[in-house]
């Protein structure tokens, strides 16, 4: 089973699709904030993961 895995989500702030690498090891709540891929804005990204997968994703923008 690999311990990465690709999350698609929507940056809050251009509605440009992103790719984040996670790491399912990383725990099974997950908080980071990473730049859009597009705008830089800064997103705040919340992931459940469950059983090496990703079963839940909230992204907002960083003063949310």
């Amino acid at each position: 089973m690999p311990l990465e895995h690709d999350q698609n989500f929507v940056c809050p702030y251009c509605g440009q699709d992103n790719t984040l690498m996670v790491d399912t090891t990383g725990g099974s709540e997950q908080r980071l904030v990473v730049d859009c891929e597009v705008c830089c804005a800064p997103i705040v990204v919340r992931l459940k993961v469950r059983d090496g997968e990703v079963v839940g994703i909230d992204v907002r923008k960083e003063n949310e």
